[in-house]
């Protein structure tokens, strides 16, 4: 007979796993808080601390649990820092001012305006790093999330390629038993149970279907009941985003969707943000610029800059710039190497025979792209937003999957960092309509810092 889901030995796993993440995290707040003790008494000052210092220091774990920064992991199968970002920023404020009310019992001497503000950048920047680096070890020593997906069988394959694409998410989709075969089918709560307990599921996807049925609920009710994670799929965010308020009326749960698109005022912060990112872009990278047009020059004759006509915001066509990567008259030769394409809906060829010698130098590390940084000057691009697509692909693109164009296209984007070779058109152009949807400054700012180490890892194309 089998044991039940929910006894101890199957929680174990899971504790384990879930408790590593948490000593790691808490291993990190507690260096953040006293690195930054350091900075702003010892190095920026002249003070000695008290004793008592070292019982105030770990009160960051304190805050750190109210604030709910040890629980998210538990939730979330890609644990990204970044994310958090804003609640750590929160926590350092707090902090400091905590700091700097307690500073006379734990600081032999008066802490100055330059010392506390030393001691909040300190904290806020050490809790950044300090985190991924310890989410970074975590994952390295803890095994991996067996996951299990059960109820849209139509979902798994999406689920799987996603998976296999993503190099941040610490998952292992356990393969779940077919329709078709019927001995090993999952079709109620009891199998569910016993089929997680023989293959050490540590976590339940579920992906409702069309007719979500209350025996899918209950396999949600025994898994939490067994200590397993549970994660769902609502197909409803492939629309609205996750950019929504939870209201409640007399205990009904409902779902508050923001209007699509931008509003004036956010379309000014957008702008004024493009306008000050590209400016001082375009002087730091002033020198590579030139670097760059003379390698062009000497390697081969013809421009420098390559103009392409790209649809733009509202289907206006506009001119992008690039460094030229490719031999002149290339594009005629696409017709001929159509049949060693290799991706869906856009055209991408790995050691595409058209490119010159620094051509692919350029195109991996990105650099071909920074005369875009122009586009966004004139209007015609943002530094982040939809990918800009030729006029041929945009041909492709129908129906609602349209209203992406109601923002100006990016130099980077959420299907940059996803991997932009890897995905087809259609999925692309899903992944841009939520993007507008969902629009903040702050996914912004997470987008390009994102995008760095992509770059970085020659992962451009």
């Amino acid at each position: 007979m089998t044991r039940p889901i929910g006894e101890a030995t199957t929680r174990k796993p899971i504790a384990r796993r879930d408790r590593l993440y948490r000593l790691f995290l808490a291993a990190a707040d507690i260096v953040a808080a006293g690195l930054a003790v350091w900075v702003s008494v010892e190095a920026l000052g002249e003070d000695m601390l008290e004793p008592v210092t070292l019982v105030a220091v770990p009160f960051v774990l304190l805050v750190s649990k109210v604030i709910g920064l040890y629980d998210r992991d538990e939730l979330t199968l890609e644990k990204s820092t970044l994310d958090e970002a804003p609640a750590l920023f929160q926590l350092a404020t707090l902090y400091a001012l905590v700091f700097w009310l307690l500073g006379g019992e734990l600081v032999k001497g008066q802490l100055s305006a330059r010392q506390m503000l030393g001691f909040w950048l300190a904290l806020f920047l050490a809790l950044v790093f300090g985190r991924v680096l310890a989410r970074a070890t975590a994952g390295k020593l803890a095994p991996p999330e067996r996951c299990a997906l059960v109820g849209d069988y139509g979902a798994r394959d999406r689920l799987t390629r996603k998976l296999a694409g993503n190099g941040r998410a610490h998952v292992e989709l356990v393969p779940l038993p077919t329709p078709e075969d019927p001995a090993r089918a999952i079709g109620s709560p009891e199998q569910l149970a016993n089929f997680a307990q023989a293959f050490d599921v540590h976590r339940v996807i579920v992906a409702p279907g069309p007719g979500e049925s209350d025996e899918l609920l209950d396999a949600i009710r025994v898994a939490k009941a067994a200590g397993l994670k549970v994660s769902i799929l609502p197909r409803i965010f492939e629309v609205v985003g996750s950019s929504v308020e939870f209201d409640r009326l007399e205990g009904i749960t409902v779902l508050g969707v923001r209007r699509f698109g931008l509003s004036r005022s956010s379309q000014a912060i957008k702008r004024a943000f493009d306008l000050a990112g590209a400016s001082i872009l375009l002087v730091l990278v002033a020198p590579l610029l030139l670097v760059i047009t003379v390698a062009i020059r000497l390697e081969s004759s013809g421009p420098v800059l390559f103009r392409q006509t790209r649809v733009g915001r509202d289907g206006r066509s506009f001119r992008m710039l690039k460094f030229r990567t490719m031999v002149v008259g290339a594009d005629a030769l696409k017709d001929q190497l159509s049949a060693r394409n290799e991706a869906e809906g856009l055209f991408k060829i790995q050691n595409d025979p058209r490119m010159t010698r620094v051509g692919p130098v350029l195109r991996k590390t990105s650099l071909d792209e920074l005369p875009q940084l122009l586009n966004v000057l004139r209007g015609e691009m943002s530094l982040v937003g939809p990918r800009p697509l030729v006029v041929e692909e945009d041909r492709r693109v129908v129906g609602w999957h349209r209203r992406r164009l109601q923002l100006k296209p990016g130099m980077t984007g959420q299907w940059q960092v996803l991997g932009s070779a890897r995905i087809p058109l259609q999925d692309m152009v899903k992944i841009d309509y939520l993007y507008v949807a969902n629009w903040s400054l702050w996914q912004d700012v997470k987008i390009l810092l994102r995008t760095v180490p992509y770059i970085l890892a020659r992962r451009g194309q």
